[in-house]
């Protein structure tokens, strides 16, 4: 059941206004005097994850220039495929490093702003070198550049990184360059984990989850419950560029809940990070006992950096409140999909696959609608304690 066209409309019109790029205090990183054009522009407050990034690794380039700072970041560069950047700045012992920690401090509560999460995210800025090729042209001495790491959802073709001295170099997006690259990023694994927990509280707030247990978490039945089971799930090749690291999944399961009102439950996919790789997880995906009928729905997620998982939850819930329970069974997919923002839909969306009219008694592979993987699920019954 889809969404009248007046109400999808005000829908996206909300959430596009809801996530617009307006300043966020306390998360500019102001360029140093001397600064060329493009380094300037980059450093510029911004309140988007990407805009954040950039004049995070901006700041960290320039501040390369102390020896004893670099060669503290380029030992944590080898040691580890990716170190938090809060931490680093927080631990260094080079005056660089230190002076660096409160504006990464700053960055990281304004990515937390800007995805949507609570002040308990911590630190979500990561450090790491875009290619582990680049390591060995590291260790051997080479200066590295700085770069935020690009995304591919806006048909670029180059990123830019910068050196010591502010000065931005556009890098080609479809090979790795010669140079060592380091890349600011997002904890991803982190930001699905607080983010899920601010989409189960907003929801739970308007009468649309956690009433029953969670998918997967709890028993409720006192001979136990009745599940799907994920027994093993792949996804399709959606062409990354060499720097796109392990992908942050995470599935919505939606039906309708024992009051007969929509809910949704969110289910976190951590294992789920390569394409054109099959997973065995033996994961429970959905809970019945949550559900009036014996039918739900299953969308699947990535968190691309920029999601705002506050902007969902409410965009979610402003079309869910619109269906009611007709008696009969009626898919939510196309609700899920209509409340998802229209900045989504690229080459590169944060919507993966979804799977309409999942059943209690379903067994075996089941293709996704979009064709873009699929899993094999079967019935699984979680006995007491």
């Amino acid at each position: 059941m889809s969404t009248s066209t007046p109400l999808r409309t005000a829908l996206i019109g909300a959430v596009l206004a809801a996530t617009a790029l307006v300043p966020l205090q306390g998360t500019a990183l102001a360029a140093p005097s001397g600064t060329d054009t493009a380094a300037t522009t980059a450093s510029a407050t911004a309140s988007s994850v990407s805009g954040i990034e950039d004049a995070t690794a901006l700041a960290l380039a320039r501040s390369l220039a102390d020896p004893d700072w670099s060669r503290e970041v380029r030992r944590a560069a080898l040691a580890a495929d990716s170190v938090g950047l809060g931490a680093l700045a927080d631990d260094a012992t080079a005056p660089a490093g230190r002076k660096l920690a409160a504006r990464i401090t700053a960055a990281d509560r304004g990515v937390a702003t800007a995805k949507g999460l609570g002040s308990g995210a911590g630190s979500l800025l990561r450090l790491g070198l875009a290619d582990a090729s680049m390591k060995g042209r590291l260790a051997s001495g080479a200066a590295p550049l700085v770069a935020a790491a690009p995304s591919d959802d806006d048909g670029a073709r180059t990123f830019t990184a910068y050196d010591s001295r502010g000065t931005a170099h556009e890098l080609p997006l479809d090979s790795a360059p010669d140079r060592p690259v380091y890349l600011i990023d997002i904890d991803g694994a982190k930001a699905v984990a607080e983010g899920l927990k601010v989409i189960d509280k907003t929801l739970e707030s308007k009468g649309l989850g956690l009433s029953a247990p969670s998918a997967g978490t709890s028993l409720s039945a006192a001979s136990g419950i009745d599940t799907t089971r994920i027994d093993s799930v792949r996804l399709g090749d959606v062409k990354e560029p060499f720097f796109k690291g392990d992908a942050e999944i995470f599935t919505l399961v939606t039906g309708f809940g024992k009051d007969g009102k929509p809910r949704v439950d969110t289910v976190e996919m951590p294992y789920l990070n390569k394409e054109d790789t099959t997973y065995y997880p033996g994961q429970v995906l959905v809970n019945w006992s949550n559900y009036k009928y014996d039918m739900a729905d299953a969308v699947m997620m990535e968190d691309d950096g920029d999601t705002n998982y506050q902007a969902l939850a409410k965009a979610i819930a402003a079309v869910l409140l619109t269906i009611t329970d007709q008696g009969a069974y009626i898919p939510l997919v196309d609700a899920l999909l209509d409340a998802i923002p229209t900045n989504w839909w690229t080459d590169d969306p944060d919507y993966v696959e979804s799977w309409y009219t999942l059943a209690r008694s379903s067994s075996g592979r089941r293709n996704g609608a979009a064709g873009n993987g699929w899993m094999t699920v079967s019935p699984y019954h979680v006995p007491e304690l």
